[in-house]
């Protein structure tokens, strides 16, 4: 079993940045793929962007450019750098371990963008 646990979320002034961790721990040498997931008040969650074992990123299109997941894999943490913050971006931000296509979430980690 796989627990990522979020962090690094907080209260941001629009044009900021901030960087989210994502802990795992559990059998992290099971872990092939790690994803970043939103949720902004009112609307479904929605995937920002995916790492698999070998390092290779994916984002959706709309934060292509502005954010940036990466993994210190001796830690076994994955990051997720926000840059240009906006209040759209305001949202509970998840994690997300696969083993295989099995997927665990983490608790969540709140993103406030102010104006």
């Amino acid at each position: 079993q796989v627990h990522p646990v979020e962090s690094g979320g907080g209260l941001v002034q629009a044009g900021g940045s901030l960087r989210l961790s994502c802990a795992a721990s559990g059998s992290i040498s099971s872990i092939n793929a790690m994803a970043w997931y939103r949720q902004a008040p009112g609307k479904e969650r929605e995937w920002v962007g995916s790492i698999d074992a070998g390092g290779t990123t994916q984002y959706a299109d709309s934060y292509k450019g502005r954010f940036s997941i990466s993994r210190d894999k001796v830690k076994n943490i994955m990051y997720l750098q926000m840059n240009s913050l906006t209040p759209d971006d305001t949202a509970v931000y998840y994690c997300k371990g696969f083993v295989g296509t099995t997927g665990v979430w983490g608790q969540g980690t709140q993103v406030t963008v102010s104006s």
